[in-house]
């Protein structure tokens, strides 16, 4: 029975932990943080020229930073919510147990592995799908504002890159300055102490609002 995230032991060997008997399979649980870079940002670019792109000619397209702005901050909660109630998830049945422990477990069990700090594409790609259909939807369609769509999307696809990049960051890069050092402190303590609190990566917000960060 595998073991709820407080309860893991960390594993410090240099030796990744196997995921998959087959080797096909196992060789998309890594991935280096570059491919998300090479992948995302490009994205980000995508729609963010979309929308200066479709932008009526002659009018102050002001909404675009704005939806921007708010795409990004959209992400910051998105980032909580789903670290929170998706990651620390504590099923019962076993098989249950197994797939969340591929999708954020194995992570707390052996935080440092270099490989599995950034989300593979085999699980961020489809997860984008369904964000941007959302925001079509629900921005597009039920709102009725469907020239916020991309400038959106740009902003939510940065931020969730910033997120993943932070991540990396945290756990394997020097952080210098004041607010950096602190991030990764914050981050660290979740892993090692805390690991029911501190949920926030990119930013201790949500904690702070969700009453998550401790004392």
């Amino acid at each position: 029975m595998i073991k709820s995230i407080g309860e893991m032991e960390i594993d410090h060997s240099s030796q990744p932990i196997r995921l998959f008997k087959s080797d096909f399979l196992e060789f998309f649980t890594h991935v280096h943080p570059a491919v998300v870079v090479a992948i995302w940002l490009p994205v980000a670019a995508y729609f963010l020229l979309s929308a200066i792109a479709s932008a009526p000619a002659g009018a102050p397209a002001l909404h675009i930073p704005v939806a921007f702005l708010i795409g990004v901050f959209v992400w910051t909660l998105t980032e909580y919510l789903m670290h929170r109630f998706v990651f620390h998830f504590h099923p019962t049945a076993p098989w249950a147990q197994r797939i969340f422990f591929l999708f954020h477990g194995v992570h707390h069990a052996q935080p440092q592995c270099k490989t599995r700090l950034v989300m593979p594409p085999a699980a961020s790609v489809p997860m984008a799908l369904i964000f941007i259909a959302g925001f079509y939807l629900l921005v597009g369609v039920v709102l009725g504002l469907p020239h916020w769509v991309a400038p959106l999307i740009s902003g939510f696809t940065l931020g969730y890159l910033s997120y993943d990049m932070m991540h990396y960051a945290t756990h394997h890069l020097p952080m210098n300055g004041r607010l950096l050092k602190y991030l990764k402190r914050y981050h660290m303590l979740h892993h090692f102490k805390t690991p029911e609190q501190r949920y926030g990566v990119s930013s201790p917000l949500w904690d702070i609002v969700f009453n998550t960060k401790p004392e």
